[in-house]
This record gives structure tokens, sequence and C-alpha cells, in this order.
């Protein structure tokens, strides 16, 4: 090449070099950015209920599991009280990404929508069902220092001291309050309902005497039954439990009240369906493990596993059990007032 030509070549080729680097980087930034699988950060869960219930350890103790499949930290946040309105209005309102689900039960799905108007959320359109968990086992409970050991015997107490007996719910309207109205009705009873955040804080209440009478999960009192500081009057199951195969069911005590407790697993409304499936698809297969089944009977509670489309089912199924329900317990509709802070 001529001396006089290389400098000119030097400079085309810097030029080339220069377009091609250009070229690449707007080829780079127009091409589309590949997701990271899901989930590439912590999922956080609302739990409706106060630390140290049944629901609470059943979440947790899942959660352990759960980290380990997902390759993510489960975090537990717990929002108590109002039968689960502020949590379900706090995931209803969180973003549709699969890092906020929640877990939902009858108050919230069934029973908020037939007793209040004006929710903060709507059941119907601001949930997305994922999963249905588990049943309840739930106990009727009374104090062992009372020295009640029947329904017959709690009912002559009550009648005899009208307005003497507290007995604990989760707010106005949840479905401890409910069953309260159905039995203050059906024994022309003045049981007095006393709101907790919680089926712990109530099962402590109920051991220190705060209150006469409980209605929850079987869970939230194992360590009280072991103790032998509280009597199971009776179980809320279509059967006998293994845990007491002594307490008859509510139907044998003369109590049938028409409806049974279970909590699942929403996500906000928007959520993308593969996120949806990848969930529920661990939380059943989770809910399948023999370890896990075995410490879900432990606590009470009876394992369902059901996916979404025939969680959605399940739904509107027990929506139409809670008309019933508040039907029979007089309620009438009226408008949801959030509790003062």
């Amino acid at each position: 090449m001529p001396a006089f030509a290389r400098p000119m070549f030097r400079r085309a080729l810097r030029d080339v070099f220069a377009l091609a680097i250009a070229s690449a980087a707007m080829a780079l930034a127009a091409a589309p950015v590949q997701a990271q699988p899901y989930p590439n950060r912590s999922i956080r869960v609302i739990v409706s209920n106060a630390a140290g219930g049944v629901t609470d350890v059943l979440m947790r103790a899942s959660a352990v599991q759960l980290n380990q499949r997902l390759g993510q930290t489960m975090v537990i946040e717990n929002r108590g009280g109002a039968n689960g309105i502020p949590a379900a209005e706090a995931c209803a309102h969180a973003k549709p990404d699969g890092y906020t689900i929640c877990l939902i039960n009858h108050g919230q799905m069934s029973i908020n929508p037939v007793e209040f108007a004006k929710l903060p959320y709507d059941a119907d359109t601001d949930l997305v069902p994922v999963a249905h968990l588990y049943f309840l086992v739930e106990g009727l409970f009374v104090p062992s220092k009372l020295n009640i050991n029947t329904i017959a015997e709690l009912k002559a107490a009550v009648k005899a001291k009208p307005g003497a007996f507290n007995y604990g719910t989760l707010g106005a309207g949840s479905f401890p309050d409910l069953f309260l109205n159905w039995l203050n009705h059906e024994w022309d009873a003045k049981i007095v309902g006393i709101p907790y955040r919680g089926g712990g804080p109530i099962a402590q209440a109920t051991v220190a005497g705060e209150l006469q009478i409980a209605k929850m999960g079987v869970g939230n009192f194992l360590g009280p039954m072991e103790a032998g500081t509280v009597k199971t009057l009776a179980v809320a199951s279509p059967s006998r439990s293994p845990l007491l195969p002594r307490v008859p069911t509510m139907d044998e005590a003369g109590l049938p009240f028409p409806s049974f407790g279970w909590w699942g697993v929403a996500a906000p409304k928007g959520t993308p369906q593969a996120i949806v499936d990848r969930l529920a698809d661990e939380f059943i297969r989770l809910g399948k493990d023999p370890k896990m089944v075995a410490f879900f009977e432990k606590n009470a509670v009876v394992p369902s596993g059901m996916p979404p489309k025939e969680f959605a089912a399940f739904l509107t199924a027990d929506r139409a059990r809670a008309k019933t329900l508040l039907a029979f317990s007089n309620h009438q509709q009226t408008d949801y007032k959030p509790e003062s802070k």
C-alpha cells in the first residue's frame, strides 16, 4: 500500500469498527430483555391471624418447605383482626407480580361479602384463587375450672346467668361471631362476644378465664388440652376427630351448626396465570407430602389440595352456604366500618 494511503486506510478502519460497535449496541438495546425465572426474590405471605395461632403455625411450617422448593424465602406478615378484612384489602391492592400472596378463609371470601356492604376489597374480582389448602377441625372449649362437661351443662349455665359468659370472636360478622349469634338465638341466651385478633390470643384468654367459651381450630388449644386447663365439649367436624375420639361432634351434641372452616391461598387480580399455576402446584405437592400430612393432622386440619378451577367452584358453593348461615343467624347486611386505630 502506498505510504500516502495508509493514514486514510487507518481512519476508514477505525470508522468501520466504530460503526460496528454502535450497531451492536443498538441491537442489544432493541433486543427484548430475558425475564428472570419466577421467583427471583422473596415472597410476602399475608396471614389474617395473629402470630402463634394454628393458621400462622401451619403457614410458617409450610413456608420452610416451600422456601426449599422455590429457592426463595417466604416472609410471613400477620394482619389480624376485623374478620380478615384488612389482610384481604392489603392483598387485593398489592402489585400482581407473584411476590405478594395471602391466606384466605371462609370469613374473607364467603361470609364478608354477604355480611357487609362497601367492603374495601371485592372477593369475586380482586383476589385470584390459587389453591384450597385444608379444612379446620374446630372445637367448642370452656376453661376446666368451670366444671362444665357437656353441651347440656353449658346451656343450663348460660341460661341461668344471662350476660355472665364471654365468648371469643374475630370481630363483628366473623365466623365465630356468627356462631355466637346463632347460639344465642337457638338457646335464647345472652352470651357476650369479645373480639380478638386470632385463635392464639383466644386460647390464651380462655385459659386465663377472661373467656368462658371459645370455638376455634383445635390446633390452637393443643397445649391447654394437654395441660388439662380447658375442656373440649364438641368438635365441628363431619365425624369425630382422631385426636379426640371421645368428644362428640356438634351434631351429636345437639348443635347442628351448618358450616365448617377452611383455608386457602389467593393472589392479587392480574397475577400472571403461569405464576398462579406454579404456586398452586407447589402448595398442592406440599399438601401431599407424608410428613406434612402428618403435621397437618396433628394440628387438627384436613388437607384438601384443590387446584385453581376447582377452588373457584368451591368458593361459589361456599358463598351459598354462607347465605344460609346468615339466615339462620338472623343477620342483616350492614356497611363495613373499619376498626378505629
